[in-house]
């Protein structure tokens, strides 16, 4: 079993996009920047904001591509390529409407379930969909046509903090994700709601 060694935080950059539901990965990446009491920084071989951080007794890459998030398969791949992952040390952490806001779920593999930014990456990736996700539920708006503005849009009070508490959750499981013992990290991080 691999180990994770990288994060990736997909969102849109600049300022009008921050705390819109599409950034819900790149919350994450600032919580875990927090933790390790460091800030991403801009980093042009990576087409991204980057750092390092040591958690849980290791060394991580966190990465957040400020490429606008239908590209973000260039970042990706320009951190594999310069620090040599495979795509099953990579965990990507991304908003996802088919949960509720205060949960969270992990996953590895499978297709990007029309997220841009997954699509990318496997395209970046020659079509491997073997890195793991950190889905992080922000709901459905309900009808399709809505979902675009949903997702650029903020999340009222109430939802952010719900979001902010599955992301607190992901955090406190990733000592067990990184470590390769993903069924003891799913089964806490499943069976919590906000």
């Amino acid at each position: 079993m691999s180990r994770v060694k990288a994060i990736i935080g997909l969102g849109n950059p600049g300022n009008e996009y921050e705390d819109t539901r599409h950034n819900a990965g790149v919350w994450l990446l600032d919580a875990l920047a927090r933790h390790g009491h460091t800030t991403l920084r801009p980093e042009r071989k990576f087409h991204g904001q980057y750092a390092k951080v040591h958690f849980a007794g290791q060394d991580l890459h966190l990465l957040f591509p400020s490429t606008f998030m239908n590209r973000s398969g260039q970042a990706v791949a320009a951190l594999c390529n310069f620090y040599k992952l495979a795509p099953d040390e990579l965990l990507v952490a991304h908003d996802e409407l088919d949960i509720d806001p205060g949960t969270a779920r992990y996953k590895q593999g499978g297709g990007h379930g029309g997220h841009n930014g997954l699509r990318d990456i496997i395209s970046a990736l020659g079509n491997d969909k073997s890195f793991h996700r950190a889905r992080i539920g922000i709901g459905h708006p309900g009808n399709a046509k809505l979902v675009t503005n949903f997702v650029l849009g903020r999340p009222g009070k109430a939802e952010r903090q719900a979001i902010d508490d599955a992301i607190d959750e992901v955090v406190m499981t990733l000592p067990d994700a990184i470590s390769g013992e993903w069924a003891r990290a799913m089964n806490r991080l499943h069976s919590f709601k906000s």
